[in-house]
């Protein structure tokens, strides 16, 4: 798998478009551009467990805040399922969508770990109920993304697997 990337000043970022219709690829390779602000070569590929929408990933380093707009922008096109990471030398942010789920947003640390700020914590502790508390931290941790986007991660995976019994 090779990442392409637009290269500026500023953090390293990461766009996983683990699904896209395929009618939708020129409208986010334009809005992709915009944000960057300069021309990115797309490597579109199938994806083999969503018969008509295809898959890509791209490197870029940009502003800090840059993720936030493009998981923003890709999100307005309802039928992705995307993962968009943003990362300085100590923290960072990912973001994480699937139609059925919405957004996902976390706090990163520098090896990529979900960092649970405070309040979360605090308010799932506020609470006797051990039910609760458990959905309040797979709500922060974000579980229900992490299970949507794993198989479609796996599809990078097994692709290379192929290519090295060859």
């Amino acid at each position: 798998m090779h990442h392409t990337s637009v290269q500026k000043n500023g953090i390293a970022g990461l766009v996983t478009i683990h699904s896209a219709p395929v009618a939708l690829r020129q409208h986010i390779e334009w809005g992709l551009n915009s944000i960057l602000g300069a021309p990115a070569h797309f490597s579109w590929r199938e994806q083999p467990l969503l018969v008509g929408t295809i898959r890509t990933v791209l490197e870029f380093r940009a502003p800090s805040g840059t993720s936030a707009k493009i998981a923003t922008a890709l999100k307005n096109w309802h039928y992705l399922r995307f993962e968009v990471q943003e990362m300085s030398d100590i923290s960072g942010e990912y973001f994480r969508f699937t139609p059925e789920l919405g957004i996902h947003r976390a706090q990163i640390d520098a090896s990529g770990s979900i960092l649970i700020g405070e309040n979360v914590i605090r308010t799932s502790l506020a609470t006797f109920d051990d039910l609760e508390v458990r959905e309040n931290l797979e709500l922060a941790l974000g579980t229900a993304w992490e299970s949507a986007l794993e198989p479609m991660r796996g599809v990078d995976l097994q692709e290379v697997a192929k290519l090295r019994a060859i």
